[in-house]
């Protein structure tokens, strides 16, 4: 299961007509039922998102134990970022939220193609 999480995340990264590059290193746990990937892709209009995914198969189900997507335009300035750190106990949502520029919000976990389509209307609208 972790590997086919693995070949999903390059898969889509591979397909997106968005991407212009992506550089994603993998960390396997000895026993094949971790993974650490950490990386980042870098879009059309020099925007980039850096991700970090701690990934754990327990019964044969994936659990995302830590998760930050966190997205930047060219210039650097962060547009979102969405993680679980154990931090704004204020939110419903607790741990997982998302920042913007100017507040955070509750969220649920995104999958890489919700970040993907999140992106891809921030590049459509410019």
């Amino acid at each position: 299961m972790i590997k086919k999480f693995v070949e999903s995340i390059e898969k889509i990264s591979a397909s997106s007509s968005i991407i212009l590059s992506s550089n994603i290193q993998k960390h396997l746990g000895p026993d094949g039922k971790t993974v650490y990937l950490r990386g980042q892709f870098l879009f059309i209009d020099s925007s980039i998102l850096e991700i970090a995914i701690f990934v754990a198969e327990f019964h044969n189900k994936l659990f995302i134990d830590k998760y930050r997507y966190h997205y930047s335009d060219k210039h650097g300035q962060m547009k979102f970022r969405y993680d679980n750190a154990p931090h704004h106990h204020e939110i419903p949502s607790f741990p997982h939220h998302k920042h913007t520029p100017d507040k955070i919000i509750p969220s649920k976990i995104p999958t890489i193609k919700d970040i993907l389509n999140e992106i891809s209307a921030i590049i459509i609208e410019k």
